[in-house]
């Protein structure tokens, strides 16, 4: 479609992301919020966990699944996170000579809100159907970024420039096609910024033994209806997002720190190892120990 022409990003976007990404994995920047992600051949579906922001993909392409909702996203559409969300992910087009190559912005929700209340003139709020959302790329979003990793190559500018880009492009977002659905997240007391805080307290407390009552009175909803818009919008129930949410800090403890299964399990919450190493297992494919070893190894061969 000629349109489509408009939104390729442009090759200077797609040299920067190859410079600072200059091997496979996640890569930090000296910008805070800003991650950059290279892989050179497709991998399987995995289980992520997916921070509030944005994904802008510059080469390549990635699917993320949530429940029955896939969502793929390339250079022609990107991805908008808009509470901490548990997909299972998985690039599917990538090659050692045209990598998959993506821009990850996180965000504070408090930005959003603080745009929010500064877009005169907003559409009107609509309930987010999912916490995941995929839109159409534009050419001021692919401006904004392209000049935002531009400051990679003057990182004195960075300090004052970063944060000013950054708004911009999470302006850009509020202001297309899916900006009714994040501003419903950010509307004070409406459905889906209640389950946004009830996902805050469950990140917070997610070591805890919480009853599903307990979240729904904080979120100020009756246990049904809260059950009912928080699977609406993370496509599982409170509990089964905070057992996921306990396996995915174990297997960072375990590839970030060194710990052991047993120490790990214990350190988010289970009191049995049997127990974590069967949840573990079910959730990622293989024991803590087979599974760690596995991604340890994928990651030094460059995989």
């Amino acid at each position: 479609m000629p349109d489509q022409a408009l939104v390729t990003p442009p090759a200077e976007l797609i040299e920067l992301v190859r410079e600072f990404a200059p091997a496979d994995g996640v890569h930090a920047t000296p910008i805070a919020g800003l991650q950059l992600l290279r892989l050179a051949q497709p991998g399987a579906p995995l289980p992520a966990l997916y921070e509030p922001g944005l994904v802008l993909v510059v080469q390549g392409r990635k699917v993320a699944t949530l429940g029955t909702q896939r969502l793929v996203y390339d250079p022609l559409h990107c991805l908008v996170v808009g509470v901490t969300m548990l997909p299972v992910a998985q690039v599917i087009e990538a090659s050692p000579e045209r990598p998959y190559l993506c821009m990850r912005l996180q965000v504070d929700a408090r930005e959003i809100g603080a745009l929010v209340l500064e877009s005169a003139g907003a559409r009107p709020a609509a309930a987010p159907v999912s916490g995941l959302q995929v839109a159409r790329t534009s050419p001021e979003l692919l401006d904004a970024a392209l000049r935002l990793l531009r400051l990679l190559k003057t990182p004195q500018d960075a300090a004052v420039l970063a944060p000013l880009i950054q708004r911009e492009i999470f302006y850009r977002v509020l202001t297309g096609e899916l900006g009714a659905r994040l501003r419903e997240l950010s509307v004070t007391d409406s459905h889906a910024q209640r389950i946004a805080r009830a996902i805050d307290l469950l990140k917070h407390r997610f070591t805890e033994s919480l009853r599903v009552e307990d979240v729904a009175q904080a979120a100020a909803m009756s246990p049904s209806t809260f059950h009912q818009h928080f699977k609406q919008l993370t496509a599982m129930s409170p509990l089964q997002y905070q057992k996921q949410l306990r396996l995915h800090h174990a297997r960072q403890l375990m590839l970030g720190q060194g710990l052991d299964a047993a120490v790990a399990g214990h350190r988010v919450g289970y009191e049995s190892p049997s127990q974590f190493s069967r949840e573990y297992r079910r959730l990622f494919g293989a024991p803590p120990r087979a599974e760690v070893r596995q991604t340890q190894a994928a990651v030094a061969g460059g995989a």
